[in-house]
């Protein structure tokens, strides 16, 4: 896996790829999902205890929004309220918190089935980081970025 494309952060290609990631890994959706159900067995229990209120979902690809960079690819998306910004208000009728892996993007840079577990790995606690209010700037600091 490239060392140039670091999970869940966006990723603007810009066309040079290894041999690995020349051609994506075939893998269908059903085995990717159940690649994403081994790479969330291996979150620490401890850390999945602490998780409030938060939705796993994958979708194909990212579809950058307006302002977004048109080239932009993300592995992982968190889109909520981190825990350190919730207050009392909060749990009243609140949706969940949402995070997204993203298939294509994670098969084009992986070459096995325990390279794609590993970067989901790393993609879905890179985003659990954001929904307990670390920064990506703090998750490059501790080798997450």
């Amino acid at each position: 896996m490239p060392s140039s494309l670091p999970p869940g952060l966006p990723i603007v290609p810009d066309g040079s790829r290894d041999d690995a990631g020349s051609v994506p890994f075939p893998m269908s959706e059903a085995d990717f999902e159940a690649a994403v159900s081994d790479a969330l067995a291996r979150i620490p229990p401890d850390l999945a205890k602490t998780m409030d209120n938060v939705a796993i979902f994958i979708e194909d690809d990212y579809t950058p929004q307006p302002g977004d960079d048109p080239d932009t690819v993300l592995l992982g998306l968190y889109e909520g309220v981190p825990l350190t910004e919730r207050d009392s208000w909060w749990g009243a009728g609140s949706l969940p918190d949402r995070i997204t892996i993203f298939r294509l993007p994670i098969l084009e840079i992986c070459a096995s089935r325990e390279e794609v577990i590993e970067e989901v790995t790393v993609t879905v606690v890179h985003e659990i980081a954001h929904h307990f209010g670390i920064s990506d700037e703090r998750l490059h600091e501790l080798g997450w970025g």
